[in-house]
C-alpha cells in the first residue's frame, strides 16, 4: 500500500489509502476488448460451401484425369464408384472382378468437404450409373457427375476423351 498525504479544501490533512489493484474504468476497457474479441471471432466470415464444394468437384476432376491416363499406361480400365462418406478407384482384374486400388493417389479418399449426394449419369441420359469406368482406350462415354453439399451442386462433367471440368447446372 501507498499512503499520500493530501490537504482537503479546510486546509486539513489527511491520509489516504491507494490500494494495488484496477480500477473501474481499467475494468470496463477490458471488458469492451474481449467483447470485441468474442464479436470478431462469432462473426468472421465462415466457409462458402459453394466453394468448398468447388474446390472438391476441382480435386475430382483433376484424379478422374489422372485415373484415365493411368486406365491407358496400364491397358487395363479403371473405375471410380462413390462409397460411403468419400469415394474409391477400381482395378479390373483379369478374372473380370474389380478389385480397390491401394496406391497413394488412386486409393480411397474421404470427402474433404460436406458432399451430402453424389448421381452419375451418361451425358444427355437420365439412367443413372454406379461408377464411372475409364477405359483403356483414348475415347470414353460422356458422364456426368452431379456434387451435392446441402441445396448447392456442381457437375463434374467429362467429354470423353480423358478431360473432366467443373461447371453448375
Amino acid at each position: 500500500m501507498q499512503w499520500r498525504w493530501r490537504a482537503s479544501s479546510a486546509g486539513r490533512r489527511h491520509m489516504r489509502c491507494r490500494s494495488a489493484g484496477f480500477t473501474l474504468l481499467e475494468m470496463l476497457v477490458v471488458l469492451v476488448i474481449a467483447g470485441l474479441l468474442v464479436a470478431v471471432v462469432a462473426l468472421a466470415p465462415n466457409r462458402n460451401r459453394r466453394t468448398d464444394l468447388a474446390e472438391e468437384a476441382q480435386r475430382l476432376a483433376t484424379l478422374l484425369e489422372s485415373a484415365g491416363d493411368e486406365a491407358q499406361i496400364r491397358s487395363v480400365p479403371i473405375a471410380w464408384q462413390p462409397v460411403d462418406g468419400g469415394y474409391r478407384f477400381y482395378q479390373r482384374a483379369g478374372d473380370g472382378s474389380w478389385r480397390p486400388m491401394a496406391d497413394e493417389l488412386l486409393g480411397p479418399h474421404r470427402w474433404a468437404t460436406d458432399v451430402t449426394g453424389v448421381s452419375i449419369r451418361y451425358t444427355g441420359s437420365g439412367d443413372p450409373i454406379q461408377r464411372v469406368v475409364l477405359g483403356n482406350e483414348s475415347i470414353d462415354v460422356p458422364v456426368t457427375i452431379t456434387l451435392y453439399s446441402g441445396a448447392v451442386r456442381l457437375l463434374v462433367v467429362s467429354s470423353g476423351i480423358g478431360n473432366f471440368a467443373v461447371s453448375r447446372p
